[in-house]
């Protein structure tokens, strides 16, 4: 029996009102409901004991925010959209009661979502290490010229990389900044990693679609200056030359609710706005 749910609302007050009816909602049904709010890194509330389940009210940033936080439990997750653009917050407000209906007497599905790990390693100690549900990017500053970075697979030599970056991808992560920079749409419950270069050099470097038990290794040439990993595009850390970047598959998975009204083919469509004239 569902009877603790935690709500994340983004700091917004379409968000917040949101979540505010919903946890009315909810306590008009005995059901005990917290409402956090999500805040900045490294800021994020604990989760209330006992939660069963997690409703998130946002977008598709909100839900990357508290999956990394909360989601390593395996707590299933709705995540609800208010206001823009979302492929992971598929829900909109017009569904929510009648979806909380069905979730409230466990008549639900969830798709489980493979995450990444990224580990940044200097002179062979560990300095930062989070998962995501998207992407771990290595991205050039605005100004710096383009960065060389020797990628190897499970210690074998791919290439060296001239680019302004490299992205190591999530098939959830391939509708975000994989897609902008030219890279396929992976169905999301695959279990892939996708490396795409940013703007490379050579065009003919291309992005690779690789099994989920490689280890992808990235090192950083002696020039590299003003070079940034980020995770889920929210948390950034601050890269030196010849340091090693370390990506593979994360230990667990991410619990989506899925939506009774609405598959990935008709977001798909809706988001892209595929076949419009």
């Amino acid at each position: 029996m569902i009877n603790t749910i935690c709500i994340v609302a983004k700091n917004n007050p379409a968000a917040i009102q949101a979540g505010e009816g919903l946890q009315s909602w909810l306590a008009a049904r005995n059901i005990q409901a917290s409402l956090l709010l999500n805040e900045p890194e490294p800021h994020y509330p604990p989760l209330p004991a006992e939660t069963k389940v997690i409703v998130v009210f946002g977008g598709d940033g909100t839900l990357l925010s508290a999956a990394r936080h909360y989601g390593q439990d395996g707590i299933p997750i709705l995540g609800v959209n208010v206001g823009g653009l979302g492929f992971v917050t598929a829900v909109n407000l017009g569904k929510l009661y009648p979806i909380m209906e069905r979730v409230l007497q466990n008549d639900y599905q969830v798709e489980e979502r493979m995450q990444l790990i990224g580990t940044v390693i200097r002179q062979g100690e560990i300095l930062c290490q989070q998962s995501v549900l998207n992407d771990v990017v290595i991205n050039k500053g605005a100004l710096a010229r383009i960065v060389e970075l020797k990628a190897y697979i499970d210690n074998e030599y791919l290439t060296t990389y001239r680019a302004d970056g490299l992205i190591a991808s999530t098939p959830t992560g391939s509708t975000a900044y994989v897609l902008a920079a030219g890279g396929p749409i992976v169905f999301p419950t695959l279990q892939a990693i996708t490396l795409i270069p940013i703007c490379p050099f050579m065009l003919t470097n291309r992005p690779l679609i690789l099994p989920d038990d490689v280890v992808i290794t990235v090192v950083l040439d002696e020039r590299s200056r003003d070079v940034f990993l980020t995770y889920d595009g929210q948390v950034g850390f601050s890269l030196q030359p010849h340091d090693i970047v370390e990506i593979k598959k994360a230990p667990g998975v991410i619990r989506l609710i899925k939506s009774p009204y609405k598959n990935y083919f008709e977001i798909l469509r809706t988001k892209l706005r595929w076949g419009e004239l």
